[in-house]
């Protein structure tokens, strides 16, 4: 399949004259630019509806053995890449959504396919250790070379997972851990705490708690929907954790406009995070930790000020509670930094960063005195895959060598300037378009309205994905340039036209 991909290739020198594009009574020139596309499409190629009659019969072939009812289509990704996903009917669309945030540098990238064909490789492709137990010789050579090559600052000690949700698991794990050696003076454990613990009583089972914000998602094991608040459709039916859940800021846009009422919001969050903090202490259900992403992906594209996380951070060292950062969506670059929380300028680093999707493996950095003091605390059969190490070193390459992350600066600026002007023409359709780099999302007046256009979009050859109760969110891959940002304003600015 590699080679016949790499016989595919396509390399497009698309000479671009001025284009103009029109926005109401506003127009933006986009400057002749010569672009050298090693493997993308030159555009959408739309051949039937989506999902097509292929689709659809592999998807009632599917139900019949699963519930796949969250199926949007199925995918050819052996024509797929680049910025390009082609569906089991031969459409080809582009893709803004990449896969919920989880593509980092396009499909079938050419550089990714030479690394599985390389025969040193290939053990790393075909054996899948326990890491935790019996890794490589060249596993910690190729962790630097990975993962610590752009681990967060102060951050030096690392895990791998296998998926966001354990990423977080075992972040909770390890605070939790943190937190009750703290308390009993990093004495030994007693006899009375290994027994209690197997029967699920303190003190061995301290009740501990892990703070999270409404609209957050953080993940749908156990303990990670206990701080997940983005959907009840996640948490229906699952026994959870009295957990405490504070408000996230609800911004007023345009932000300029604004500045004091959201600084009053953002103050009020930040007061109630303190006053749960006591109220929990008081109930006997220390907070140990704080949990927050950059920005709330799934709960409706939320941002907030660098100001307020800077706050928030100093709140959780006053009371002794460890910080921890979701990166599983926001990290790898897309907002700019290769992680979102660099923005905020911290004096006193996060204590621990969970990261997975973009970044190809899950896992999660912390600080030294996060390190479990024992084997087997923090631990499972595979604890990740060494490929996937292996294929985020060649990631993190491209997106040096290539200057990715001010690709994602620049690129999401041109998505940014778009769709405020398409705000400025459809505001009963578009409001508050926000973004930090490609993290770009805007509200639709509501959830039908929102659906519906995704599905247009769809059919017209644009992928998108929903976030919220009626948000759209863009979450392109890196290698998404300007002219792709023009490509889908234009098909998007026809589609709000004719919108009825």
């Amino acid at each position: 399949m590699a080679s016949m991909l790499l016989s595919r290739q396509l390399t497009y020198s698309l000479q671009q004259n001025s284009r103009l594009l029109v926005f109401g009574h506003r127009a933006i020139s986009q400057a002749a630019a010569k672009i050298d596309l090693d493997f993308d499409y030159d555009g959408p190629l739309m051949k039937t509806e989506v999902p097509g009659p292929r689709s659809r019969e592999l998807m009632k072939e599917l139900n019949g053995i699963q519930n796949a009812e969250a199926v949007h289509f199925f995918c050819n990704y052996e024509e797929s890449r680049g910025n390009y996903l082609v569906d089991a009917d031969g459409n080809r669309m582009l893709d803004l959504y990449s896969q919920i945030s989880s593509v980092p540098i396009g499909y079938s990238h050419p550089s990714l396919i030479k690394l599985l064909q390389q025969p040193q490789n290939l053990s790393t492709f075909i054996n899948r250790p326990a890491l935790g137990i019996l890794p490589p010789e060249n596993f910690t050579e190729k962790l630097k070379e990975s993962l610590l090559s752009v681990a967060p600052k102060g951050l030096q000690q690392v895990f791998t997972m296998a998926c966001g949700s354990c990423s977080n698991e075992n972040a909770f794990k390890v605070t939790f851990m943190w937190y009750r050696n703290k308390e009993r003076g990093h004495n030994s454990v007693t006899k009375e705490e290994l027994e209690t613990c197997m029967i699920n009583q303190a003190p061995g089972c301290p009740d501990y708690s892990i703070l999270s914000f409404m609209g957050g998602f953080h993940g749908r094991t156990m303990g990670c929907l206990a701080a997940t608040h983005s959907k009840a459709i996640h948490k229906l039916d699952i026994p959870s954790l009295d957990w405490p859940i504070a408000p996230f800021p609800r911004l007023k846009y345009p932000l300029e406009e604004f500045v004091k009422e959201n600084q009053q919001e953002e103050a009020r969050c930040l007061e109630e995070v303190e006053d749960l903090i006591v109220k929990y202490r008081k109930k006997k259900k220390v907070v140990a930790g704080i949990i927050i992403e950059p920005i709330q992906s799934e709960g409706g594209d939320n941002h907030a000020s660098d100001d307020f996380f800077r706050k928030l951070r100093d709140i959780a060292r006053k009371h002794g509670c460890a910080f921890l950062v979701d990166e599983v969506q926001t990290g790898c670059g897309c907002t700019g930094k290769f992680w979102a929380h660099e923005h905020w300028g911290l004096d006193d680093p996060a204590d621990v960063v969970t990261f997975s999707k973009k970044m190809m493996t899950g896992g999660f950095f912390h600080k030294e005195e996060f390190r479990p003091n024992a084997p087997y605390r923090i631990f499972n059969t595979w604890l990740g895959d060494p490929a996937k190490n292996l294929m985020l070193a060649e990631v993190i390459n491209i997106i040096k060598r290539e200057d990715l992350l001010n690709n994602a600066t620049h690129a999401g600026k041109a998505l940014l300037t778009g769709l405020l002007d398409l705000q400025a023409r459809y505001p009963h359709l578009i409001s508050r378009v926000r973004g930090r780099g490609t993290f770009c999302s805007f509200d639709a007046p509501n959830d039908a309205t929102r659906d519906k256009l995704i599905t247009i979009a769809r059919n017209k050859g644009v992928v998108l994905g929903g976030s919220g109760d009626r948000s759209i969110r863009f979450r392109p891959t890196l290698i998404f340039k300007d002219h792709h940002a023009h490509l889908f304003l234009n098909i998007f600015s026809d589609i709000l036209a004719d919108f009825k």
